[in-house]
C-alpha cells in the first residue's frame, strides 16, 4: 500500500477506534484523526515486525486493518492518559 492508502486507513481508523472508545478527547476531531493516522502507521509497522504478518499491498487485507485500528486504541489511550480531558 502506498502512503496515501495509509492515510484513509489512518483516517478510518481513528474513526472506528473513536467510535469503540468514546468521550471527549483533548485536541477533538483533528488531534483524534491524526491519532488514527500515526496509529495505523504503528500498528502496521508492530505487525510487519514483531507478529510476523508483512504489509499486503491489499487495501481491504483483515489483519492489516485490526493492526490499524488496534494501534489508534492504543495511542488514543495513551494520549487521554497523558493529556487528560482538558474539555471540563
Amino acid at each position: 500500500m502506498g502512503i496515501i492508502s495509509w492515510i484513509i486507513l489512518g483516517l478510518l481508523a481513528g474513526a472506528i477506534a473513536k467510535i469503540l472508545l468514546p468521550g471527549r478527547d483533548p485536541g477533538g476531531f483533528i488531534g483524534t484523526t491524526l491519532i488514527g493516522v500515526a496509529g495505523a502507521f504503528i500498528g502496521g509497522w508492530i505487525s510487519a515486525r514483531w507478529l510476523d504478518h508483512p504489509i499486503t499491498k491489499n487495501f481491504y487485507d483483515g489483519p492489516t486493518w485490526a493492526a490499524a485500528i488496534g494501534g489508534s486504541l492504543v495511542l488514543l489511550i495513551v494520549y487521554r492518559i497523558l493529556f487528560g480531558n482538558s474539555r471540563d
